[in-house]
C-alpha cells in the first residue's frame, strides 16, 4: 500500500466505538479527525483515540484537504446528506446501515458515488463476519446447490433503545430497520443477491416501547425519553425474487416471548445452513442425510471480529482503489426491500418492483 489512509469519524454515539477502535487496530489507517454536534463529547473522544482534529460540524471536517475517508455513525436521516457531501468533497465513505431513508435518497447518494469517483462502503457488517464469508464461498461453489429459501428472526422480548431510535423522523422506522436491516441483507447476500420483484410486510405498534416493565434492563439510547415512541414494536415480511427464491423475517423489538430470538437459515437443493446464532451445514452424501459442524474459532457471530474486517477491509478497498464488498448499488437493493415492507404494510397490498424501483 502507498500511504495510511487519514480518516474521520462523524458522529460519536455508541455504534462509533467499533468504528474508532477498529481504525486505531488498522496499521494502515490514520484516525485524523472527529466530529460530533456535541463538540465537547467529540473532544473527549478524540484525545481518548488520539485523534489530532476536532469538529463540531461535519461540514468544516469535510473542508479539510488533509483527511481521505470518513465513517458516518449519526442519525440514519442524515446517512444521505452527509455521504453525498462527502462525495462531492472527494472523501471515501462509510456509512452505518442503513443507507439512507428512502428509495430516492439512495439513488442519489448512488449517483453521488458515481459522479464523484469516490467509493462508498455500506456497514452490512454481518457480511464480514468470518463465517459468513466462509458460508458465502461454499455457496458460490454449489455446496448448496440453488438456493431458494432463507428464514430469518430477531426477536426482543424488551429492547427498544428509545431515544433517535424511536423516533421515526430520525430513524425512519423501528426493528426492520434498525436490526432486521442485518438479517435482510445477511440472507440476501449469501442466497446471491437476486433481484426482488415483490415485498408482503406487515408492521404493528401494540406493545409500544413497555417502559413500565419492571425488573428487566435493556440498552437506551443516551436520549432516551419513554415518551416519545413513533415506530413500529414488530414487523414481518415475505420477499420474493426474480430467480423464484423467498426470503421470510420477522422482527421485533418488544414481543411476549420467553426469550431474545436471533436465526437465520438458508436452503438449497443440496444443502442448507445456519449462519445465526451458530454455523451448521445440513447436507447429503451418500443417500446419508450429514449435519455438519465446521470447526472454526468461532462458531457464533463475533461482532468484534466482524467489525475489525469491515474497517479493514474498508481501508484495503480506498487504498488499493477495489470495489467493496458492500457498495452502493447493494444499499439500494436494500432500500428497495425495506421502503417496499413500509409501503405494503401501510398500504395493505403487496408491493412489486416491475422495471424501475417504486419510490417509498
Amino acid at each position: 500500500m502507498a500511504k495510511s489512509l487519514k480518516v474521520g469519524v462523524i458522529g460519536v454515539g455508541s455504534i462509533s466505538e467499533m468504528h474508532l477502535k477498529s481504525y486505531k487496530n488498522n496499521p494502515h489507517a490514520e484516525l485524523y479527525a472527529v466530529c460530533d454536534q456535541n463538540e465537547a463529547r467529540a473532544k473527549a473522544v478524540a484525545d481518548k483515540y488520539g485523534a489530532a482534529k476536532v469538529y463540531g460540524d461535519y461540514r468544516a471536517l469535510l473542508a479539510d484537504p488533509q483527511l481521505d475517508a470518513v465513517s458516518i455513525c449519526t442519525w440514519n436521516s442524515t446517512h444521505a446528506e452527509i455521504s453525498i457531501a462527502a462525495l462531492n468533497a472527494g472523501k471515501h465513505v462509510l456509512t452505518e446501515k442503513p443507507l439512507c431513508l428512502t428509495v430516492e435518497e439512495a439513488l442519489a447518494v448512488q449517483e453521488a458515488v458515481r459522479s464523484s469517483g469516490r467509493m462508498l462502503q455500506v456497514g452490512f457488517v454481518r457480511r464480514y463476519d468470518p463465517n459468513a464469508q466462509l458460508l458465502r464461498r461454499f455457496a458460490e461453489h454449489g455446496e448448496f446447490g440453488d438456493i431458494y429459501y432463507a428464514k430469518a428472526s430477531i426477536l426482543r422480548r424488551l429492547g427498544n433503545p428509545g431515544g433517535w431510535f424511536a423516533d421515526v423522523r430520525r430513524s425512519g422506522g423501528g426493528p426492520l430497520i434498525d436490526i432486521g436491516v442485518h438479517v435482510v441483507d445477511l440472507c440476501w447476500y449469501l442466497m446471491g443477491k437476486p433481484k426482488v420483484v415483490s415485498v408482503s410486510g406487515n408492521t404493528y405498534n401494540k406493545l409500544g416501547n413497555r417502559s413500565n416493565v419492571k425488573g428487566l434492563s435493556f440498552y437506551k439510547a443516551s436520549d432516551y425519553d419513554a415518551s416519545l415512541n413513533t415506530v413500529e414494536d414488530l414487523a414481518n415480511a415475505l420477499i420474493r425474487f426474480d430467480n423464484g427464491a423467498s426470503l421470510y423475517v420477522d422482527v421485533s423489538f418488544t414481543l411476549h416471548i420467553e426469550k431474545d430470538e436471533s436465526s437465520a437459515k438458508l436452503f438449497g437443493t443440496k444443502g442448507g445452513f445456519e449462519v445465526i446464532p451458530e454455523m451448521k451445514i445440513v447436507t447429503e452424501k451418500h443417500d446419508t442425510i450429514l449435519n455438519v459442524t465446521p470447526q472454526t474459532d468461532h462458531p457464533g457471530f463475533d461482532f468484534n471480529a466482524a467489525f475489525q474486517a469491515e474497517i479493514d477491509h474498508f481501508v484495503d478497498s480506498v487504498l488499493n482503489g477495489t470495489e467493496p464488498i458492500s457498495p452502493v448499488e447493494d444499499g439500494v437493493e436494500i432500500m428497495k426491500i425495506l421502503c417496499g415492507v413500509y409501503q405494503s404494510a401501510r398500504e395493505g397490498r403487496e408491493v412489486r418492483f416491475d422495471g424501475e424501483a417504486e419510490r417509498a
